[in-house]
């Protein structure tokens, strides 16, 4: 499985440090949420921040574009081959044009399930991206509630990737704590992005956090 901290939650006065210490916890990405203050009406990481992570560690970034349009938000960042954008289709006039730009650019192309964002409305698009991220929370703030009923559009995902082979990966951002990632983990999620619930603002150092987090994967 795949752990992915959520970057919204780390102390960016100390970057440098928090950023080589989840590197040496062995950590496999950073979560990037650009928020541009239109379609979340609230503001998030930005360029800066990017190269402010991309100075101290090598490991993949996990860009999740909560823009309206983000077609146009690609070549702004400072992305190479390897590292994921996340998407939202119902902001994208021509999402598939979008994909097709970051698979060209080397990058890997995901789709995002809002909590209210039915499977059935991007499912022509689950044979040409790399992952879906299911969004256990509403978007746009930390420190929300799990929100249950998100857990049939989940295991619904899973089962439609198994009947017609498709090789995306699915990973869920949210509240995901280890009892929610035990429970993901049932229904074949790869990945989770980790704030508060698992990962921030707790006593453990995150060397021990990220090996128990990976002890669930058993």
């Amino acid at each position: 499985m795949k752990l992915l901290p959520s970057l919204m939650c780390l102390d960016f006065s100390q970057v440098d440090s928090e950023i080589k210490k989840l590197d040496e916890a062995g950590v496999d990405g950073y979560h990037i949420d650009v928020i541009d203050g239109h379609f979340v009406k609230t503001f998030g990481l930005g360029q800066q921040d990017i190269q402010a992570v991309k100075r101290v560690s090598k490991k993949p970034l996990d860009v999740h574009l909560m823009t309206d349009a983000p077609y146009q938000f690609i070549d702004y960042f400072d992305l190479v081959p390897g590292d994921m954008v996340h998407i939202h289709p119902e902001v994208d006039p021509e999402p598939s044009k979008t994909i097709q730009k970051l698979k060209e650019k080397g990058l890997k192309a995901s789709i995002v399930l809002s909590p209210s964002t039915a499977i059935c409305t991007v499912q022509e698009l689950l044979p040409i991206v790399d992952a879906v991220l299911v969004m256990t929370v509403n978007l746009g703030f930390a420190g929300q509630k799990y929100l249950d009923f998100v857990d049939a559009k989940i295991q619904q995902l899973a089962d439609l990737r198994e009947e017609k082979n498709y090789s995306f990966e699915i990973y869920t951002d949210g509240a995901i704590s280890p009892d929610k990632i035990k429970n993901q983990l049932k229904m074949s999620v790869d990945g989770f992005v980790l704030g508060t619930s698992a990962l921030f603002k707790k006593e453990e150092t995150y060397d021990n956090l990220v090996k128990s987090l990976r002890s669930l994967n058993g």
